[in-house]
């Protein structure tokens, strides 16, 4: 059951300094400039949430200076109804502000029965997106990406789809995510021929997870793509919520599918030496995190997720200091 559906709040108008201190990165050799941080909708904007919370962050952000929202067809839970929740806080809060916004959505994991609604076929990626906008209040998406590849749908057939969203005007750009190197490249030249502006690959990457350096970054920066960084935090574990054991109520203590406690303990000793550097740094462990990725020139943005403005402030000021000497990068290759 969704909280405080109902309940009402004075209306919003944005902070008339919301640019003045947020970062803009050029995404690839596109004409878009994204925020350094963007909002990731992943967790805590579904129907199991509460409404008003969702609100306050979505608020917060754009005060910050964070245009872009990023969302997918599943989120939640359950199913679309991250979307659902957004869409009716676009109405109510953002609306007039539309043209300032770059919106997100994706598809192409499971998000209903029977064999059309999985994958990356032509049939899925359109009907995916028709309900997306449906439910988001939307004419269109600034930017769709296809969510993963598909071994068994031909790349032709996806990116084809991607295409004919754009000529359409459901989406306005189009992108991938977690697509290897080679895919990568492949998508990329096939997108070109068809003159379809492709601006992103969203991507898994943190100082955990450092996959995306097996040539997937040098790969986006030939074809002139950007890249957006999503689970910068490695599903909190660079944070200081573990770093004096697993809290009851964490992520790591309910054994999710992203974390549990077995890879928290494998990781504690790096976690606290990691701190000790932000320390030095006179960050949060957080934000080291986030700036580390930043200082990829590939790099666009970093797509975050926060379960309150006030945890969302505090990321944000990982952009007071970006900058890292030969050191601090020696010693945090050496931690992980």
């Amino acid at each position: 059951m969704q909280t405080n559906d109902k309940a009402k709040t004075a209306s919003y108008h944005a902070d008339s300094q919301r640019y003045d201190t947020m970062k803009y990165n050029r995404s690839g050799k596109s004409g878009v400039l994204l925020p350094a941080i963007s909002l990731g909708l992943w967790h805590n904007f579904g129907f199991v949430d509460n409404l008003q919370n969702a609100r306050a962050v979505l608020r917060c952000a754009f005060d910050l200076g964070i245009t872009h929202f990023d969302l997918a067809n599943n989120y939640g839970p359950p199913y679309g109804s991250a979307e659902e929740n957004f869409g009716t806080l676009f109405k109510k809060d953002f609306k007039a502000y539309r043209d300032e916004l770059f919106i997100a959505t994706k598809a192409g994991y499971d998000m209903w029965p029977g064999p059309y609604g999985d994958w990356g076929s032509r049939k899925y990626l359109i009907s995916s997106l028709d309900q997306s906008l449906k439910r988001m209040g939307l004419d269109y998406v600034d930017i769709f990406y296809h969510h993963r590849p598909d071994p068994n749908t031909p790349l032709e057939e996806t990116m084809g789809a991607l295409a004919d969203i754009v000529r359409q005007g459901k989406a306005l750009y189009v992108g991938i995510s977690n697509y290897e190197p080679e895919a990568t490249q492949k998508a990329s030249k096939i997108l070109k021929d068809l003159n379809v502006p492709f601006i992103l690959h969203q991507a898994r990457y943190s100082m955990f997870d450092r996959w995306i350096e097996n040539g997937l970054l040098d790969t986006l920066e030939d074809n002139g793509v950007g890249c957006i960084a999503f689970s910068p935090l490695a599903q909190g574990m660079l944070t200081d919520k573990y770093l004096k054991g697993i809290p009851e109520n964490s992520r790591a203590a309910k054994d999710l599918t992203f974390l549990n406690k077995e890879t928290v303990t494998n990781h504690t000793e790096k976690i606290k030496q990691l701190n000790a550097i932000a320390e030095e740094r006179g960050q949060k462990l957080s934000q080291m995190a986030i700036a580390w990725i930043l200082r990829k020139k590939q790099v666009a943005s970093v797509l975050i997720g926060a379960s309150s403005a006030n945890q969302l402030k505090e990321n944000v000021k990982a952009l007071d200091n970006l900058n890292f000497n030969e050191e601090e990068l020696r010693l945090i290759d050496g931690i992980v």
